[in-house]
């Protein structure tokens, strides 16, 4: 296995590459996708394996005989285990117990006697696509990277679905282009030496939660542990997020015990009822050693901030581009300060918390427990009696809860206690949208409900699961504008092993009315000083999204002035300018616009883009 490169990509956290089989139509298809700045890895033959943009440190490759193993991402595996493994393998299933071993977040990509095998991560935030390219599969970590290469328009179809607030699973998994498969994250592909057999193999499964607390927290603390350590090994200057709140503060008392420097970033809400900075000035008092930067929440971006500017070539809309400006806002400030690398410590409500749809189950298997704690639940969300009770009572498969929901997309949205109770959000469409889009995300949804099945018979687990992708799906796509902004983002919390670390806990002991993440709580005690995990609530920065609707009513009329969307037939532009006209209007601060406007931005993006070759 040899590598020919120009230069080093457009450098770490921006990862991203096609895999090829070994074959000379094959090879002919990946010169196509080589660029001035592409890296190459090679087939024994000599013939492109991989072509793509990565950095020094973002890999680690293997090879002997007629099998290469390569580990792209963050992944702190050792090169000279990686040989032998590579040496010994005879079978690619045997992969599944690597991936499932390896901290980090990472690609896995190997070839064996002419077959490719390629996966992203349980958690969604490596992907993989495939598509057949001039009758030889190709694999990817990017969908608009096929697309370009086949010169697809988006299938308005799928479009379509992207209006749902929110687009259930699977919905919101698919490719935007039909000849573009996407893999399922706890699915890896496996193309067969002949370079067109194709298929999708289970390499993960999630825990059941039956673990109790106090033997799964070491787990977790040593997952958390060794996720952030696999960012802070190299050394040099990290930069962190200190919000105050548990995920970040957590981050942070790890990071500080790194062979890394740390500097600790804080930006205070506008709202003068957010505690977050006395939260995290709380937090900084425990880490002298730490340089910690206190930006003036004023200067900040507020939400909706410079939509009509977003040129990020992304391979799906995103509701991320909503913050956008907010995200990227400090991290010059940052880079400025040394760091190479900001942590983050999203994906902890994700993980360390849980949905309170596990009751459904419990109070079917515990029903005295679940009644005790179901009480605790009406009083801390307020919900009915009536609604409860309804919630509890639905026993509906999630096939029918799914066929059900394509009857009611006009209905006003779902109370919260069936959202909290039940499969999910159930998805909804607003006025702006066409009748010609409805039909479309109908027959969609019931399409997928025909075969659907759901992520684990355990709503509560199912929940947990579609929450945690869901998220990913927006965060895969900050972290590349992070890149791009010239220094990456991580979220150790997302790492599969600290995802699965969490899932194992009992949902009891995970979620209750009476204490806030008692998982992140018990893991970090002993980390994270006493008085900061004291703190039981989180900052929503409403006022700031209220802000930025009233403050960039102009950059909304004007998206829809030419818009995309209407031109497609998907969206009533004149109905979402009236809307911009009046940004108090009731539902938006409920964020029912941001799938439209995500829809739109990207659009946008891929006219501005040149999609007449791939962007490798």
């Amino acid at each position: 296995m040899t590598e020919a490169h120009e230069s080093a990509g457009t450098g770490p956290g921006d990862a991203h590459f096609a895999v090829f089989t070994d074959l000379a139509g094959a090879a002919a298809v990946a010169r196509s996708f080589t660029r001035p700045s592409s890296r190459t890895l090679t087939h024994p033959s000599g013939r492109p394996w991989l072509v793509g943009d990565w950095h020094d440190d973002e890999i680690v490759t293997a090879s002997a005989g007629s099998a290469a193993i390569a580990v792209i991402g963050c992944c702190p595996v050792d090169a000279d285990e990686l040989r032998r493994r590579t040496a010994r393998l005879r079978d690619l299933a045997e992969l599944d117990a690597l991936a499932r071993r390896l901290p980090g977040s990472f690609h896995l990509v190997a070839t064996l006697d002419g077959r490719v095998r390629v996966q992203g991560s349980a958690s969604g935030l490596r992907l993989v696509f495939h598509a057949e390219i001039e009758g030889s599969r190709v694999a990817a970590s990017r969908a608009d990277t096929l697309a370009a290469a086949l010169r697809l328009d988006p299938d308005v179809e799928e479009l379509a679905v992207r209006l749902l607030w929110p687009a259930p699973y699977p919905l919101f998994e698919t490719s935007l282009w039909r000849a573009v498969t996407a893999v399922p994250p706890q699915d890896a592909v496996i193309v067969a030496a002949d370079g067109r057999t194709v298929r999708h193999t289970r390499w993960w499964t999630p825990p059941e939660p039956v673990t109790p607390l106090a033997e799964a927290a070491p787990r977790i603390r040593t997952a958390l542990r060794e996720a952030v350590g696999a960012r802070t090994r190299q050394g040099g200057v990290v930069s962190c997020d200190l919000s105050g709140g548990l995920d970040s503060t957590s981050v942070c008392f790890l990071a500080e015990r790194s062979p890394a420097r740390l500097v600790a970033s804080t930006w205070p809400g506008r709202d003068p009822a957010d505690t977050d900075l006395h939260w995290a000035e709380q937090a900084a008092a425990h880490l002298p050693d730490v340089e910690h930067v206190i930006w003036d929440a004023d200067a900040s971006p507020l939400v909706y901030d410079d939509l009509l500017g977003i040129d990020d070539l992304l391979d799906e809309p995103t509701i991320g581009v909503m913050d956008r400006s907010r995200v990227l806002h400090h991290l010059p400030g940052l880079t400025a300060r040394g760091s190479r690398l900001h942590l983050t410590g999203i994906g902890g409500d994700h993980v360390a918390w849980c949905s309170e749809a596990y009751y459904h189950r419990l109070l079917r298997t515990r029903p005295l427990f679940a009644l005790r704690r179901l009480r605790g639940f009406r009083a801390l969300w307020q919900w009915p009696p009536a609604g409860t009770v309804r919630a509890l009572a639905d026993s509906r498969p999630y096939g029918r809860w799914l066929a059900a929901a394509a009857d009611h997309l006009r209905d006003p949205s779902p109370p919260s206690v069936a959202t909290g109770l039940g499969w999910g959000m159930a998805p909804r469409l607003f006025d702006w949208v066409t009748p010609d889009a409805e039909r479309m995300a109908r027959r969609a949804l019931l399409d997928a409900a025909a075969t659907a099945a759901p992520l684990h018979p355990d709503r509560g687990l199912h929940t947990d699961l579609e929450q945690i992708r869901s998220c990913t799906r927006v965060i895969r796509q900050w972290d590349r504008m992070a890149a791009r902004a010239g220094l990456p983002m991580a979220s150790p919390f997302l790492d599969d092993r600290v995802i699965e670390a969490c899932l194992a806990v009992r949902p009891s002991e995970r979620v209750t009315p009476w204490q806030y993440k008692p998982v992140l709580t018990a893991a970090m005690r002993g980390i994270v000083p006493e008085a900061c995990l004291r703190r039981t609530n989180k900052a929503t920065a409403s006022m700031d999204a209220a802000d930025g609707l009233r403050e960039h009513r102009a950059d909304l009329l004007a998206l829809w002035e030419d818009s995309r969307l209407a031109d497609l037939g998907l969206v009533d532009a004149t109905a979402l300018r009236r809307l911009a006209q009046r940004p108090a209007s009731r539902g938006l601060s409920d964020a029912i616009l941001y799938s439209t406007i995500a829809a739109e931005v990207w659009l946008r993006g891929l006219s501005r883009g040149a999609r007449t070759s791939p962007h490798l």
